[in-house]
């Protein structure tokens, strides 16, 4: 099969949430689609965007949140997502006490450390918190730690829970520190990552948008048909700090959660839930049309 001219993708932070993309790159999903993919990592998370559209990147995977912060800003902005990969809120809320019948309103008085590395979790666990008609006021927040310094802190006794993604997560739960009391995947569908690139891009180059997609289901494919073991084994070497065991058990919680979609198409519905989120919590104002950034079939 004759390749396409190479194309840069930007990788938008190294995180198991990832896990489908670097499975599509070791097993060669997007080679064997007819395309030549060089994934290369953003230097930081509002450059994978700008990238795109000074033309650093043709591609990326990423929240389409970025894409409404972008449209947000400027009505007339380039970017369009197209192709859901994971479709719900990978954070997860540690408390030092077990909690098996969590609710939201548990959290009233208690000292939680929120994520601050990227602005979505922090979005979603909000919207979440007002609509279970808990009073954001009644939670002594910590709002300028990293999720490393969150758990740390968890540790110490100086915070009582705290939002993290994994591996952060994993390693509280197994040193005895933590006990999981909520995934936020139970928000259900929220348009968590699609790829996204500028329209021009997707007009241009459409077989290469469809070949991304069929490289990135046969990783899902695989993904869930496979045993966590199997998929970590497969993806290791992206998480040297991390045994084969533990990215397991990540892989498979996330799994579970329902954290990875099995059909690529990104609906209205979760595109909707993560703007509503987005507006609540002040992040954006523009209620930006589905169809004018979302591509949902992709020009022959």
């Amino acid at each position: 099969m004759r390749m396409s001219k190479a194309i840069v993708l930007y990788e938008n932070m190294r995180t198991v949430v990832y896990v489908p993309f670097y499975l599509a790159v070791v097993r060669g999903d997007w080679a064997a689609e007819g395309i030549d993919v060089s994934v290369q990592t953003s230097p930081n998370t509002p450059e994978t965007a700008q990238g795109l559209i000074d033309g650093r990147a043709d591609v990326s995977w990423g929240g389409p949140m970025r894409v409404m912060l972008h449209h947000d800003k400027d009505r007339d902005c380039p970017l369009v997502c197209f192709a859901q990969v994971v479709a719900r809120d990978p954070s997860i809320l540690v408390g030092r006490q077990p909690n098996g019948r969590f609710r939201f309103d548990d959290l009233a008085g208690l000292r939680v450390g929120a994520m601050t590395e990227v602005p979505t979790p922090w979005m979603t666990l909000q919207d979440d918190i007002r609509r279970a008609g808990v009073d954001l006021d009644s939670i002594r927040w910590t709002k300028d730690q990293s999720m490393a310094e969150c758990a740390a802190a968890l540790r110490a006794g100086e915070l009582d829970v705290v939002q993290i993604f994994e591996p952060h997560a994993d390693a509280l739960v197994q040193g005895g520190h933590g006990h999981i009391w909520h995934r936020c995947a139970a928000r259900g569908d929220s348009a968590w990552t699609s790829f996204y690139t500028t329209r021009s891009f997707t007009q241009a180059q459409p077989e290469t948008c469809r070949a991304l997609v069929r490289g990135i289901e046969r990783a899902l494919a695989v993904l869930h048909a496979e045993t966590p073991a199997s998929v970590a084994e497969t993806v290791i070497d992206y998480f040297p700090d991390l045994s084969v065991e533990a990215l397991a058990r990540m892989i498979d919680g996330y799994r579970l959660s329902g954290l990875w979609v099995r059909t690529t198409e990104l609906g209205v519905e979760a595109f909707v839930r993560l703007k509503s989120a987005m507006i609540s919590g002040g992040l954006i104002s523009y209620d930006a049309p589905y169809d004018h950034l979302v591509v949902t079939d992709l020009p022959d």
